[in-house]
Order: structure tokens, then C-alpha cells, then sequence
């Protein structure tokens, strides 16, 4: 419930501070003193998008304080939980506005949003007016509409939950359906590939115990021939047959000289001795350093294919193992393409039967809520002298998605047998606002907490029909909080509590206020607004007839 509004130089206001109580508060107060300058103050600290021009001429800012009573499961904690601000028995909105247009919000004392504002706005207060922004003549609002007034929450959260299961599974099954199409035009490459992977069969790290062996094998081919060329310089025709000559030629001198060449002679012995222990090694080494022909040919080719399988595939030689694996499962994939296709398309089905069940449930419950709103609408539009109304429902299968699979339209027809049509085409002024409150009535019957204002309800239509409709704002104004700006004597004089919005004018400045009025004032506003600008005792004896039922 609004408890108060404090305003402070904000259009016409300098500073304003307003009680509200429980019931029916009624403002009235002539044409263009004001009374719609309440409401965008009330509007600008709830959040609502309206003028600019705010700030009071000359003021450097404008600010509006709001306070609300919130009862212990009020909505609106709901929201205040989520935006981290502690909730107490006491709700207070403050906003400023600058002159330059910098706003400022603040709720219960911490900085807040404006989009925190609009949502707890919505949990607040309920407007009709030319401030609405609820969408009752929005066909497009509607379904939420209804769906409120059928108290449909849990199933709209099963519909968007297994919408949202159903997008998912249909994105997964257009994803491996791409990415299979995508491998598929190059399925011929991959066996190629893995087929030559698997033939070569590389293993890590043996490039590089290859290019060692290489390696050693083109030393040990340079080696060997420098020692064959040892061994032939040592052997027969070498050194060998050069000291059996020098043996020769000094054993057939040695006699001829008395001795004198025993000790060569024997040197040479010893000579030949080591010359063949020598030769015998160097030819052992030989014999060592003998390979096959083709090792090194069988080396290098196999060293140079799996350099260029590394090159063809931009891949590091050691890695070639492992880029064969991930062709092997690209194609494994491919493989399994199928199965994975229609196992994903069952996915997509059984995600299908879900959303189409819970949407036909809430379609069903769509359908039972729309004949009970119809229903209460009739009961609703009898008081209001609309009996012979009709009011429809109608709800159409559309396209499904999150919210369901049904367009929900509010229709009405003025008169039995005329033809249906939408609230805002067929209803006149003074008609459409009883169907409005009718429908405000219906759909805020659950409604805790909130308080309704009706900005000029009763625009077009006088009499009866006026009394009628203050009836039932005030029926309405028993289970909560009403706010009503009204230029109707027979609503004013319905009012639990009443106030007039004045103009006036000093030194040159026009400023607004509101004045609380006991009931002898009363009696002269319900006089002035039956009278005009001269209030008669006829007037007053009227006003006074209003006042007591």
C-alpha cells in the first residue's frame, strides 16, 4: 500500500507531502490545476519512462520520495532479494532529478536502478490511465494477462524449460548434421591419409634414431676406406714384402760381415712380428666395419618419407602418431555418423512430445481461464450498465515457442449480435473505460498488496453510469488501496478519503498543491464539480445527497 508521497519541486510542486490510507482515496480539482502532475511524480520515483522536463523552473533538482507498506510475503521482496537490498515492514523509493536531466535512485538508502524501480513498480502499483503501460488495449499483452489471471506460472515455466530442452536438442542434431556433411566431403582424404599413415607406421622418436644411424653409417663408409688402404699398405705388397726384403738382403750379408748384423737382423723379427699382429688388427676392423649395402639406402629412404609425411601434413615428425589418431576418429565419427544422426533426431522427437505436452496443458488451462474471465467479466460489466456487452476471450493456435502455442486476443461486442472486435475499435470513450475497469477488476482479483489508480476511469460518462462506476471502485477499493483522479461527483463522493489538487498563483510563480478536505469541504468540491464555478445551494444540496449514498 502507497502510504506517502513526498514531492519537492517537481513542474508545479515546491514541495508537497501527502498521507494515503487504505480504501478509496479520491483526488479531484479543476482542469489543468495539477492533478496529473501527482501522477508523474508518481511515475518518475516508480521508474516509469515519461516528460523530461521534470524539474521545477528555477530548481536545481526535483525529487520525489515514495513510501510503501510491505506486507510479510509481498511480492515485491522477491525482487528487493534479488537486487541485494535489505527488505524490512517498510519499502521507501527516493529519485532525483537534476535540472540537466541526471537521475538519481535510491531505494531503502542503497543506489538502485531504474529498471529496478520499474520492477518493483510492478509489484506496487497497477495503473490505468495515460500513463498505463500495462497493454490491456495491446493485443500483445494478453496472453500475459491471462496467463496471470489463471495463475499459470509453474506450467509457463515447464513450457519455456522444455522449449528451451527442445532449441538444444534441434541446435545439437543442425551441428552433427553440418560438421557430418562437412567431414563427409573430405572422407576420401582421410582414408588416404590414414591409410599412408598406416602403412609407414611412424613411431616417436624415431626420426631421430634414424638420422643417428644414418649418420654413423656414412662415417663408418669413410672410415673403412682408410682402413683398407692400412691394411694394403701393411700387407704383401706393402711394408711386409718391404722388410721380408731388408730380412733377406741382411741374413745373406750377415755372414760376410762376422755377425755384425745379428742385432738388426733380430730387430727386424721382432718388426715383422708386430707388423702381422698389426695387420692382423687392422683387417679385423676391416671385417668390423663390413654392412650391408642397402642399410644405409633402406635408412635414409625411410628417414627422408616420414620428413616429407611430416611436411605434407604441417605436423612435427613426432607427432605423426598423433595426428593419425585424430584422422582415425574424424573418420570413426563419420562411421558412426549415422547412428549418431538418428540417435540425435530421437533426441529432437522426444524433446518435441515434451514441449507439445506441457504446451497443450497450458493451452488447456489457457482455455478453462479464459471462460472464467469472460464469465466474471459479464458479472462485472452488469454493475457498470453494460449488460447486454459481450465480452470474448478468443484464443488461436499460432506458432509455438517459449510461451506456448496460442495468441490470446481480448474482443468485445457493444451490442447483442453485433460483430466482435478489439477493445480499442469498438468500445467508445465512455464504454471503453468501464470495459478497462471491468477487466482491471478481473485480472487483479489475486492481486496482493497492490495499489490500483485510475486516472480519469470515468472520462465519458456522467449519471448512472458514473454512480455505477464509483460503486465498483469503491467494492473494488475494500480489499486494497485505490487511487482515483476523477472529474465525477457521484465517484468523488464514493471516496473514503478525498483531496483537491489547487492551482495558485503569487508573485508571478504558479505553483500546484493538494489539500486534504474534511466534510464540510467536501460538500463545497462535490458542489463546485456539479455546479461549476458558481456553487449553488441547490449545488450543495446535491453534493450533500451524493455524500450520503
Amino acid at each position: 500500500m502507497l502510504r506517502g508521497l513526498d514531492i519537492r519541486d517537481m513542474l508545479l510542486i515546491d514541495r508537497l507531502e501527502l498521507d494515503f490510507q487504505p480504501g478509496l482515496n479520491v483526488l479531484t480539482g479543476e482542469t489543468g490545476a495539477g492533478k496529473s502532475i501527482l501522477l508523474d511524480s508518481l511515475g518518475f520515483v516508480l521508474g516509469w519512462r515519461g516528460r523530461a522536463d521534470l524539474v521545477r523552473q528555477g530548481a536545481s533538482q526535483g525529487e520525489v520520495t515514495a513510501v510503501f507498506d510491505l506486507a510479510p510475503d509481498h511480492p515485491a521482496r522477491a525482487v528487493l532479494q534479488e537486487a541485494g537490498i535489505d527488505a524490512g515492514d517498510e519499502l521507501i523509493l527516493r529519485r532525483v532529478n537534476t535540472a540537466e536531466g541526471r537521475k538519481t535512485a535510491w531505494v531503502n538508502d542503497r543506489r538502485a536502478s531504474g529498471e529496478v524501480l520499474r520492477r518493483l513498480s510492478d509489484t506496487l502499483v497497477e495503473l490505468h490511465g495515460q500513463h498505463d503501460d500495462r497493454g490491456l488495449l495491446n493485443a500483445r499483452g494478453h496472453r500475459q494477462l491471462l496467463d496471470t489471471f489463471a495463475g499459470a506460472e509453474d506450467q509457463l515455466v515447464a513450457v519455456r524449460t522444455a522449449w528451451r530442452a527442445l532449441a538444444t536438442a534441434q541446435s545439437d542434431l543442425t551441428t552433427a548434421e553440418s560438421a557430418l556433411e562437412q567431414a563427409r566431403a573430405e572422407e576420401e582424404y582421410l582414408r588416404h591419409a590414414v591409410a599412408e599413415l598406416d602403412e609407414l607406421d611412424p613411431q616417436p622418436g624415431e626420426e631421430e634414431r634414424l638420422d643417428s644411424e644414418r649418420r654413423a653409417m656414412q662415417a663408418a663408409e669413410r672410415v673403412r676406406g682408410d682402413v683398407a688402404r692400412a691394411l694394403q699398405a701393411l700387407g704383401g705388397e706393402g711394408a711386409e714384402a718391404l722388410l721380408n726384403d731388408a730380412s733377406r738382403w741382411i741374413d745373406g750379408a750377415n755372414e760376410a760381415v762376422e755377425g755384425r748384423l745379428d742385432a738388426p737382423l733380430a730387430a727386424l723379427e721382432r718388426a715383422m712380428e708386430a707388423l702381422g699382429e698389426a695387420e692382423q688388427g687392422v683387417s679385423d676392423c676391416l671385417n668390423a666395419l663390413e654392412i650391408d649395402p642397402y642399410a644405409l639406402e633402406r635408412t635414409e629412404e625411410r628417414l627422408f618419407a616420414i620428413r616429407a609425411l611430416a611436411r605434407k601434413h604441417d605436423v612435427l615428425a613426432d607427432e605423426l602418431g598423433g595426428f593419425a589418431d585424430d584422422l582415425r576418429t574424424r573418420l570413426a565419427a563419420i562411421d558412426a555418423g549415422d547412428a549418431d544422426i538418428a540417435a540425435r533426431r530421437a533426441a529432437v522427437t522426444e524433446a518435441r512430445g515434451h514441449y507439445d505436452a506441457a504446451a497443450s496443458d497450458l493451452s488447456e488451462t489457457r482455455a478453462i481461464a479464459a471462460g472464467r474471465l469472460d464469465t466474471a467479466m459479464a458479472d462485472e460489466l452488469a454493475p457498470l450498465k453494460m449488460e447486454r456487452a459481450v465480452f470474448r476471450t478468443v484464443i488461436e493456435e499460432t506458432e509455438p515457442g517459449p510461451e506456448g502455442q496460442d495468441s490470446v486476443t481480448f474482443t468485445v461486442a457493444t451490442n447483442p449480435g453485433a460483430p466482435p472486435g478489439a477493445l480499442s475499435k469498438i468500445a467508445s470513450g465512455g464504454e471503453l473505460s468501464r470495459f478497462l475497469l471491468a477487466l482491471k477488476v478481473c485480472l487483479t482479483q489475486n492481486a496482493e498488496g497492490l495499489t490500483m489508480i485510475f486516472d480519469e476511469i470515468d472520462r465519458g460518462v456522467g449519471g448512472a453510469t458514473a454512480a455505477a462506476v464509483g460503486r465498483r471502485l469503491s467494492a473494488l477499493a475494500e480489499r486494497g488501496q485505490v487511487l482515483v483522479v476523477t472529474h465525477s461527483p457521484q465517484v468523488a463522493a464514493l471516496g473514503a478519503h478525498h483531496w483537491r489538487v489547487e492551482k495558485r498563483v503569487a508573485d508571478d510563480t504558479t505553483t500546484s498543491t493538494v489539500v486534504p478536505l474534511d466534510a464540510g469541504d467536501r460538500v463545497d468540491e462535490i458542489a463546485r464539480m456539479l455546479a461549476g464555478d458558481t456553487v449553488t445551494d441547490e449545488a450543495r444540496g446535491a453534493a450533500k445527497a451524493l455524500l450520503a449514498g
